[in-house]
């Protein structure tokens, strides 16, 4: 395969601030970089005529190195890069090479030399190339920065040296002009600033402990070369909170930057920042097509039943039902507000989300507005799944855009009236692509011991129904299932509401032995269904085992020998230290005859092959 030709020279027009579009290198060495949560790797680089030893590899293509892709002597075409000034002292700047984006086009095993004799690049070659002088500039502040750098894409991030700004004053302009890439901050700059669209904004937050009380909120930023987290604390958090909107472009200047806790950010960034009493922001005036726009993976609501447990999603809806809003105390004491949404959508589905805090208070009741939520969190009780507001999550009251216009007008001609599905219901609602498996081929194909669990369904008979401790005295809040505590003196105590109630609810709580043509297994069934199943509510139950065991005795045997089609969920579960493959109840149905003769003759057919084209 022939050698690539280096782009001769071109180190010079790019480390003076000149563009070239997808230079060809030639690695000559690596060198990790130690601090950050992510490793980071130096390269030194040449195009034949000089060696740089200021350029950095972007930690998304931290795979290419490990993976023995940049070995010395590779060739690259860098595909898409930046470039910013780092100040190593208070009279030499240097400017360091960050590649975003590369293709290998030889591999160093097959070049096997260095190509030509290149020179250290020190910046005092000839300025031919360099971009003529700006105009003539006002004095400086002394809070004035220049910051430069650019991209090979057509976008740029320059300082001029007439782009005045006082990080005291919210009157003085930030040129756009003036901006550098987010991708490009480090700990070791003190002179940037960045231009950045706000994708989620938290609510003000709280804390009290020995060292005194404060507040904060905390937003994501987003421009074209990354994205970076930021947190506004006490006097900033007052200063900013209601100037600052998600979706709005905003110019940041004079923040601290300090390692990510990536315990509470899932952003691809070493870093964040944090406000101090020198930060300043203000918003971009202009409409600038180069910071990219929120995106959206807007996600059917009849699809919500089919994502894990803890997962982000996207999603939109028409908010058909708002609930009451809840308070209550934590354990520790904390007061909680919260309020329950039902959104359906054209998938003709529904599934209930939760708002918190401000959010749940200031919720207008009584309009059935278009909802969309980014970043909402996945939750699973009894089988169901259901929505949650969380930290980064981003929710939009009628937002304009076509996906909310279109279902507006589907509500509008009567689309919300047959929902068929709720993915919160639980009894297992929604679908599970569930395939038809005996207990056998379970066990033998070892259903649920992945990560996830793994969804059958089977037709089977009720051999036993545990009735002891088959019900539990509940929390009687609507939305709390948590078992009570009996004071013994007319009251109960609900540890998670950190509250006492003059009464309980019921809930169910079943076990029990189901058996098809190959075997048996326990199976665990929650109240809604195993209400369906016994004909009888939780109380009456609970109320029966309670007074009449023999009446409860009846209810649970009243199924006994009866034949449903059970929709399962399989997963491996560790009590103790000893793992069990957990089976629960997701739905039961009576056999419908017809199907299931239809689908044993397909067994059939696939069996003998008769039908197949030959």
């Amino acid at each position: 395969m022939a050698i690539s030709p280096l782009s001769t020279g071109c180190m010079e027009m790019i480390m003076t601030g000149g563009d070239c579009e997808k230079p060809v290198l030639q690695i000559l060495g690596t060198k990790k970089i130690s601090g950050g949560d992510n490793e980071r790797y130096r390269l030194l680089v040449s195009d034949g005529k000089y060696l740089n030893s200021f350029a950095m590899l972007a930690t998304q293509l931290n795979d290419l190195y490990k993976e023995g892709n940049l070995v010395e002597y590779t060739i690259i075409r860098v595909d898409r890069y930046i470039t910013s000034m780092v100040n190593k002292s208070d009279k030499v700047d240097k400017r360091v090479l960050i590649i975003l984006e590369l293709t290998v086009l030889n591999h160093g095993a097959e070049v096997g030399k260095k190509i030509g004799n290149p020179v250290q690049f020190t910046g005092e070659a000839t300025i031919a190339n360099k971009p003529a002088p700006a105009p003539a500039a006002p004095p400086k502040l002394a809070s004035e920065s220049t910051y430069s750098s650019k991209t090979t894409n057509g976008n740029s991030y320059n300082s001029s040296s007439n782009n005045n700004y006082n990080s005291t004053s919210m009157n003085q302009s930030m040129n756009p002009s003036m901006t550098a890439p987010i991708a490009s901050l480090t700990p070791y700059q003190n002179k940037w600033v960045i231009k950045a669209r706000v994708t989620s904004k938290s609510g003000i937050r709280t804390w009290s402990n020995a060292k005194g009380e404060g507040k904060l909120f905390n937003m994501d930023l987003l421009d074209e070369s990354g994205e970076i987290r930021a947190t506004a604390f006490k006097e900033q958090c007052d200063r900013y909170y209601d100037m600052i909107e998600v979706d709005k472009v905003y110019f940041f200047s004079k923040c601290q930057l300090k390692p990510a806790n990536k315990q509470y950010s899932s952003l691809k960034n070493d870093y964040e920042m944090t406000f101090t009493g020198e930060t300043l922001v203000q918003p971009c005036e202009e409409e600038d097509d180069g910071i990219p726009q929120v995106q959206y993976n807007l996600v059917p609501i009849s699809q919500i039943a089919n994502i894990e447990p803890k997962a982000a999603v996207d999603t939109i809806g028409i908010c058909r039902d708002v609930g009451e809003l809840n308070t209550f105390t934590s354990r520790a004491n904390k007061e909680f507000k919260k309020r329950e949404l039902t959104l359906v959508d054209i998938s003709n589905a529904a599934v209930q989300l939760t708002l918190w805090g401000d959010d749940a208070e200031k919720f207008e009741t009584g309009s059935q507005h278009v909802i969309l939520v980014k970043g909402a969190r996945v939750s699973e009780f009894g089988g169901g799944k259901s929505l949650s507001m969380g930290a980064g999550s981003v929710m939009k009251i009628n937002p304009d855009i076509p996906e909310g216009h279109r279902l507006r007008g589907w509500f509008d001609n009567g689309g919300g009236a047959n929902i068929s599905t709720s993915v919160s219901t639980r009894t297992g609602g929604g679908s599970y692509n569930a395939d038809w498996v005996s207990f056998y081929e379970a066990r033998a194909k070892n259903l649920g011991s992945g990560e996830k669990p793994d969804y059958f369904q089977c037709k089977a008979v009720v051999r036993l129904i545990r009735s002891t401790n088959s019900t539990y005295k509940a929390c009687p809040q609507p939305e709390c299932n948590k078992k009570v505590i009996d004071e013994n003196n007319g009251h109960y105590r609900c540890e998670k509401c950190n509250a006492m109630f003059p009464d309980f609810k019921y809930r169910l709580l079943i076990n029990m032995e189901v058996g098809d043509w190959t075997s048996s297994r326990w199976v665990t069934c929650f109240s809604d269904l195993g209400e369906q199943l016994l004909g009888k509510t939780s109380k009456e139950i609970g109320e029966a085992l309670e007074n009449d065991p023999q009446e409860a005795e009846q209810i649970f045997s009243s199924i006994n020998f009866h034949e449903f089609v059970f929709r399962l969920r399989s997963k491996v579960e560790t009590y103790g230290d000893t793992p069990r493959n957990k089976l629960t109840v997701m739905a039961a149905s009576p056999i419908n005859h017809k199907e299931y003769n239809k689908y044993l003759i397909n067994s059939l057919k696939e069996l003998t092959g008769i039908g197949k084209n030959d």
